[in-house]
């Protein structure tokens, strides 16, 4: 807004001093103008200034200088000088207004210097050694007429004055006055209203991250910028308010229905049949899990663990080696040691999720850890078949799965993903999902990149 209402200000001005300049110009046009008509209509003797050392008695370096009206019968302009028409029919509505009709009427510019009348006059005065080059070179306009019936040409001279700097002197210091009150208003007016806002908006980021009330914001700044505040705050309440129902809710439904599975566990050892009562635990086992994951991915929005700094690589070492003592097909490849601060229970979690995925669909899991700018990137590679491009985006979403079935062997209750997506955010990084192309472009496999911060 203040660029904006700078940059309005600045052409603004400029379109003013364009103006001005038009004016003084007009102003400087006509006062040479009109000294030309006194001059060809009383005919008086004509001032001009010129440099001179200051004589006995004299005040100063500048001396006034008095010529007659020239009168000649030879043409004013000489060869090859051009008339300066524009001019000539301003100067001729002027001596038609003072009653003077002249029968010819001519007009140019031309230096002092040039001028063989003025240089003349200056000699026969002995003046010809004081002139200085700066005068010589400055313009003058010459006007000559011929009267009706008159053969003489009456020729009168002006000099045109320098364009003075005190129009732009002042303008920039009107700019400069207009800027200090104005912007310098708007600025305060702006740093009054954006104040607030500013804090209003860091306190949402740090909402978003903790989910904690303290620290809330005193409504401050204009009235529309408290009630904003202040209904925030009322939201933040609200919101805080829900996720502790949730969790309330959600620690009563995993108690509940945990302890009747646990009594149904041990119930089942008393079925004779062994498959059978295999069966039966497995289906237990796979609500137990079922329900871990769901409650696991309801609270890691509300993390209770600190961040703490650890060594990214140390942590996927010691996970992948829990599937190396199994004599699972995990392998770790290149890695590098990229300490973070981290929730190390939740990125283990993550971690797990992604190999176990790897494992399971594709075969194999090769994990591997890199550094890419400002990131710290775990690729965990599979041969499997991948995922339809189109499926991709649906797969992370809960309870999306390749398989239909809900059979814990062939991939469970389809939380995986969407847990291991939540973990990332919840660590400032993202999870996506990409095909890798093999020989002949087909898809050899499926690659899942953690990408997490940098401190």
């Amino acid at each position: 807004m203040l660029l904006s209402v700078a940059l309005a200000l600045l052409v603004a001005q400029g379109i003013s001093a364009f103006l001005l300049f038009r004016a003084a110009e007009a102003r400087r046009e006509m006062g040479a103008l009109n000294g030309l008509a006194f001059q060809l209509v009383a005919e008086p003797r004509f001032d001009f200034r010129r440099a001179d050392r200051p004589r006995q008695g004299e005040a100063g370096g500048r001396q006034w200088q008095r010529l007659r009206i020239e009168r000649t019968t030879a043409n004013p302009l000489r060869a090859g000088e051009a008339r300066d028409t524009a001019r000539e029919a301003e100067l001729l509505a002027i001596l038609r207004e003072q009653g003077l009709e002249p029968a010819r009427l001519v007009m140019t510019t031309r230096k002092w210097g040039d001028d063989a009348y003025v240089t003349t006059r200056l000699r026969e005065r002995g003046d010809a050694n004081s002139m200085q080059p700066g005068w010589l070179e400055s313009d003058m306009l010459l006007a000559a007429i011929q009267r009706q019936g008159e053969s003489q040409w009456v020729v009168a001279r002006v000099g045109l004055s320098d364009r003075e700097p005190r129009q732009l002197g002042s303008l920039i210091g009107q700019t400069v006055l207009l800027y200090v009150l104005l912007v310098g208003g708007l600025a305060w007016l702006l740093r009054r209203i954006t104040r607030p806002i500013a804090a209003l908006t860091r306190r949402m980021e740090h909402f978003t991250e903790t989910r904690e009330l303290d620290g809330q914001l005193v409504p401050s700044g204009p009235d529309d910028t408290r009630r904003l505040i202040a209904a925030h705050n009322a939201m933040e309440a609200r919101i805080a308010g829900l996720l502790d129902e949730k969790d309330v809710m959600l620690g009563a439904i995993g108690h509940d229905l945990k302890t009747p599975l646990a009594a149904l566990r041990v119930r089942i050892e008393s079925v004779e049949d062994p498959a059978e009562r295999a069966k039966m635990a497995a289906t237990i086992e796979d609500i137990t899990h079922s329900l871990d994951d769901i409650l696991s991915l309801a609270r890691v929005g509300r993390p209770s663990d600190p961040l703490e700094r650890t060594d990214l690589s140390a942590l996927l070492a010691a996970v992948v080696e829990e599937y190396e003592d199994r004599g699972e097909p995990v392998e770790l490849g290149a890695t590098e040691r990229l300490p973070l601060k981290l929730r190390a229970t939740w990125l283990r979690r993550a971690l797990r999720n992604l190999i176990e995925n790897a494992v399971r669909y594709g075969g194999v899991a090769r994990v591997s850890l890199a550094r890419e700018g400002k990131f710290a990137v775990v690729r965990i590679e599979d041969d499997g078949r991948g995922i339809p491009p189109g499926e991709i985006a649906a797969m992370m979403e809960p309870f999306a799965r390749g398989d239909a079935s809900r059979n814990r062997g062939t991939g469970g209750a389809g939380l995986g993903l969407t847990l291991a997506r939540a973990i990332a955010e919840q660590h400032g990084g993202t999870l996506t999902l990409r095909n890798r192309a093999g020989e002949g472009g087909k898809v050899a496999g499926l690659v899942a990149e953690l990408r997490l911060p940098l401190d």
